[in-house]
């Protein structure tokens, strides 16, 4: 494995679904603009409740990517 650089940004992704769909939402568009994301870390979990059921998931998230040479 060689050595790599990072870097890191904060992306809060959301969904009316799931946790686990805001997090492949949010990677998924990033992806589209960012490229080699490596790795993904949650810094925040909420939701929405309405009539106490959860409505809405909002997951905030740090990813990384490799920068270029």
């Amino acid at each position: 494995m060689s050595d790599h650089v990072y870097k890191s940004v904060e992306l809060t992704g959301s969904s009316k679904t799931s946790s686990d769909d805001a997090i492949r939402l949010a990677i998924e568009r990033a992806s589209k603009t960012i490229r080699d994301i490596r790795w993904f870390q949650v810094t925040d979990m909420r939701g929405h409740v309405e009539d106490g059921k959860v409505a809405h998931w909002q997951v905030t998230l740090r990813i990384g990517f490799t920068l270029e040479e």
